[in-house]
């Protein structure tokens, strides 16, 4: 190695965080309709129909149908892609419980303090992928 040459991995030091998060999507239009209607989330930009963004806290979550980037065949139906974990605090984990469930979503979990110190709780949004509300307690 060269002292021009930077060491393996150094460029990766100069990741501060994570900008967005793009979550690859079966059913559009019903995903769509969770993300906006259940979860309140205002998309921010439509860069077609197939690239949807909303604003969470600093960060963007995108859906997108694959195929911008990749030829990726979505997951099979039954199996989750990723999980996202949105932070709150531990009074609003069970309101967030009681908005869903009077929504008609499914809980995976209800609200549960966890022995390393969250309140949690689980659902999934219309293509399988598993949600998660916590708060430190």
């Amino acid at each position: 190695m060269t002292d021009q040459t930077p060491a393996s991995g150094m460029a990766f030091k100069a990741i501060r965080a994570i900008d967005y998060t793009v979550i690859f999507t079966r059913d559009m239009d019903a995903m769509r309709l969770f993300y906006e209607d259940i979860l309140g989330f205002v998309m921010t930009r439509e860069l077609s129909p197939n690239w949807l963004e909303y604003r969470v806290g600093e960060n963007t979550l995108a859906l997108a149908r694959p195929g911008l980037t990749a030829s990726d065949m979505p997951v099979p139906d039954g199996t989750a892609a990723l999980q996202l974990a949105f932070k709150v605090s531990a009074s609003e984990v069970d309101q967030c419980a009681e908005e869903l469930t009077a929504k008609g979503v499914a809980l995976v979990s209800p609200p549960t303090d966890r022995d390393f110190g969250h309140r949690t709780l689980f659902f999934r949004d219309p293509d399988g992928n598993l949600l998660e509300i916590f708060a430190e307690i």
